[in-house]
């Protein structure tokens, strides 16, 4: 063989190399689930090397259309901000036109890390575009949602993500959740690339067309979604501090050693009911669990357990239910759904309301009469109980008042922070339902 001869050789083997590299490579990246898995890649992104998964971090559950708002937000900029719970390597958000009556279109959409906590200015360097099948601009049918493509951002775990969307039209009514408990912002026209905050000169306490963010994560297995009420809205948690009890639980799953590794999605809607829609006098209340538990929470991204804080207001709101077995059934109906996509549900039991203005000693037994149901096992796979957790022992009725943020019904900072400690988690652990 000559010289020639073998450098020709060389040179066709690493060539095959090569091509045998990109071929993994290009699998690890799309087929088996990997970065761009459920939606097209945008082009300032790139599929890591390592493994990983989508799992949501963050959601929000649409809860009706916002008053006042029957053309939309035309030609104005909406920049929600949100907090994660766990952080990836890559981003993708999604869109909710639920109780639109008309297309929205979306023209400009971007993601950013915010500079500082609650603050419209983005981080230096981390502003991306978002787009919708490779294209700027979105149309979303009334009634309909839309996830973004995946663009590449270092989302770290407990961090504010400013989410921003133009809208260049009229729309119609505003999906929105009204009980953020975190300030978000708009801006007059399209600002939606302004890494500066100085034109978001409008503060807003409800976050508006988002439902959802995901990210890339080779570190969480998967997310734990949980289906509630005000209680887990976190409607009497100090603004901006994200001091839900469903934040605590993030933080405990996060830095606990031994903790499964799975992010917090909260689908809490505060006034939502188990069994009764909210009515044309009361809309920011939702449509009822059993009408939104596939969207809200088993149609989350990577869900592998579900848990349930509801009840109370199906007691406690007019018309107030009388029956705790009708409650139950509706327990049981929400734990069916979550069993059929074979998810493990853990239900907690109704916390105290006496001195509440809905309270009153008969009402108080049906709240004793559906929780002596859910400690007896035959309701949920497992549950947590909160109204041990948060009561005042020398008066059973009421909630503790180191835990009692003033309405005697929502708990305090540290109710929350105790309803999360109450919860074991090993409860979260394994994705099998158990067998009732």
């Amino acid at each position: 063989m000559t010289r020639n001869m073998g450098y020709a050789l060389l040179a066709g083997l690493a060539a095959i190399v090569v091509l045998v590299s990109t071929a993994i490579f290009i699998g690890v990246g799309s087929g088996d689930g990997g970065f761009d898995d459920g939606a097209p890649q945008a082009r300032n992104s790139a599929a890591p090397a390592s493994s990983g998964n989508w799992v949501g971090t963050w959601s929000a559950s649409p809860a009706a259309a916002e008053p006042h708002t029957s053309d939309g937000f035309s030609n104005m900029s909406i920049r929600n901000v949100v907090h994660t719970s766990v952080g990836g390597t890559g981003a993708r958000i999604q869109l909710s036109n639920l109780f639109g009556n008309r297309p929205l279109t979306i023209s400009h959409a971007t993601i950013a890390l915010a500079a500082a906590p609650s603050n419209p200015t983005a981080a230096a360097g981390t502003m991306r575009r978002l787009t919708f099948g490779n294209k700027p601009t979105v149309t979303i049918p009334a009634g309909g949602e839309v996830t973004s493509d995946s663009v590449r951002l270092n989302v770290p775990h407990a961090a504010d993500l400013l989410i921003t969307t133009y809208s260049p039209t009229p729309s119609g009514p505003v999906t929105y959740h009204p009980y953020a408990r975190q300030t978000s912002y708009v801006a007059e026209g399209d600002r939606a690339e302004d890494t500066s905050g100085t034109a978001f000169n409008k503060q807003s306490p409800y976050w508006r067309y988002l439902s959802g963010v995901d990210v890339w994560s080779a570190e969480t297995e998967g997310a734990v979604a949980v289906l509630g009420d005000s209680i887990t809205d976190g409607i009497t948690s100090s603004p901006g501090a994200n001091r839900r009890w469903t934040d605590f639980l993030a933080e405990r799953l996060r830095t606990e050693r031994d903790a499964p590794r799975l992010s917090v999605l909260n689908g809490g809607i505060s006034g939502n009911r188990v069994l009764v829609d909210g009515s044309k006098f009361s809309p920011n209340n939702g449509p009822s669990a059993l009408g939104r538990m596939n969207r809200d929470v088993l149609s989350r991204t990577g869900v592998k357990s579900v848990i349930i804080e509801m009840g109370l207001n199906d007691i406690i709101k007019p018309p107030r239910q009388r029956d705790p077995q009708k409650i139950v059934k509706g327990l049981r109906d929400l734990v069916r759904q979550a069993h059929a996509r074979g998810l493990k549900v853990v239900g907690s039991t109704l916390t105290p309301f006496g001195g509440h203005r809905g309270y009153t000693p008969r009402m108080d037994a049906v709240r004793q009469g559906v929780n002596e149901q859910i400690r007896s096992g035959k309701v949920f796979d497992a549950y947590v109980d909160f109204d041990a957790a948060l009561r005042d022992p020398a008066h059973p009725e009421r909630l503790l008042a180191a835990y009692d943020s003033g309405d005697h019904l929502h708990p305090s900072d540290n109710g929350y922070r105790a309803m999360a400690q109450a919860l074991d988690l090993k409860m979260l652990k394994g994705s099998g339902p158990a067998k009732l």
